[in-house]
């Protein structure tokens, strides 16, 4: 029987091929600065409530972490303390900070919410904006409370995230953590990250003491160099993008989309005819090249990888 060159030749190289087939993210966990029916009437909120349960409901395992604003009432809503979960204190600029951990659940959508609550941060304050309409002196230091207490809670649940998606400015910051403070931990060490920016973030300058809040661990500004001066929180946005690995906007933005183009980033946008459609696409992408960048010896004997 003869066999043609070419023919041998692509028996040889076929016998070689690791076959792959295509990953999807099943864990995902959200990190949100605010959802209904905790939080009403914005347009954030109303995403989050709605987004999360369907991508539940495409087959993944889902977490959701959200601040407890001072306003949500805890009786109505049926918010309890899981004793096990608090009690950390988190130093921020060589401050004490005392981690509270709550949850509830939102029946009809069939998801459990954990709260990071905090005396000094969340207990008797608004959002954002105090009843003066302000933006409070210390939102920075709250993001960073949320950001950190939301993934030391991860790590005691002993759960590793596939995808993380950071929705809002409070969850800015948790890229840069992920990226360059908890970049070994076995939680997070393959996890990729999605950030959604705050596009009517209210402008107000940064604190005095913006460069002893960053550090933590191995992070610290000087990671932030690329970016160039930064002065106010609408540049909380800008480090969350330039931290994640990819960028779902809540609707068509032109000024982001080129941000997020210039850092390099993938963009997806929310569908409002298939709201899950945008972002899990691009979470099973993402992890897909996670599973594709894996070691060898990660392959098993057929050529698949685990």
């Amino acid at each position: 029987m003869i066999i043609s060159f070419k023919c041998l030749f692509f028996c040889i190289f076929a016998h070689k091929i690791v076959y792959h087939k295509m990953e999807k993210a099943k864990k995902i966990l959200y990190l949100t600065q605010e959802i209904e029916p905790y939080v009403s009437e914005t347009s954030l909120s109303q995403i989050s409530r709605n987004l999360i349960p369907a991508v539940q409901e495409t087959g993944r395992e889902v977490r959701t972490f959200t601040p407890k604003w001072g306003h949500i009432n805890e009786r109505r809503n049926q918010l309890h303390e899981v004793i096990r979960l608090s009690g950390m204190n988190l130093i921020i600029d060589d401050a004490d900070h005392q981690l509270i951990i709550k949850v509830a659940s939102i029946a009809s959508a069939r998801i459990q919410v954990y709260f990071i609550d905090n005396d000094d941060f969340m207990k008797n304050r608004q959002m954002l904006l105090d009843a003066n309409g302000r933006m409070y002196k210390d939102n920075v230091e709250r993001a960073m409370f949320f950001a950190r207490g939301s993934l030391e809670t991860v790590k005691k649940l002993r759960w590793t995230p596939e995808v993380i998606h950071c929705m809002g400015f409070m969850s800015s910051l948790a890229p840069y953590l992920l990226k360059l403070a908890y970049y070994d931990e076995p939680s997070f060490r393959e996890s990729k990250i999605i950030f959604t920016p705050t596009t009517d973030l209210q402008e107000s300058p940064l604190p005095k003491n913006f460069d002893g809040i960053l550090s933590y661990r191995e992070a610290n500004k000087s990671a932030l160099t690329t970016l160039g001066e930064l002065k106010g929180l609408q540049d909380l946005n800008r480090i969350g993008m330039f931290m994640s690995d990819g960028v779902v906007l809540t609707e068509p933005n032109e000024h982001y989309e080129r941000m997020a183009r210039e850092m390099g980033k993938p963009v997806a946008i929310l569908n409002s005819e298939s709201l899950a459609e945008g972002p899990t696409a691009l979470y099973d992408r993402l992890w897909d090249e996670v599973v594709r960048n894996r070691p060898k010896e990660d392959v098993d004997d057929e050529g698949f990888l685990f």
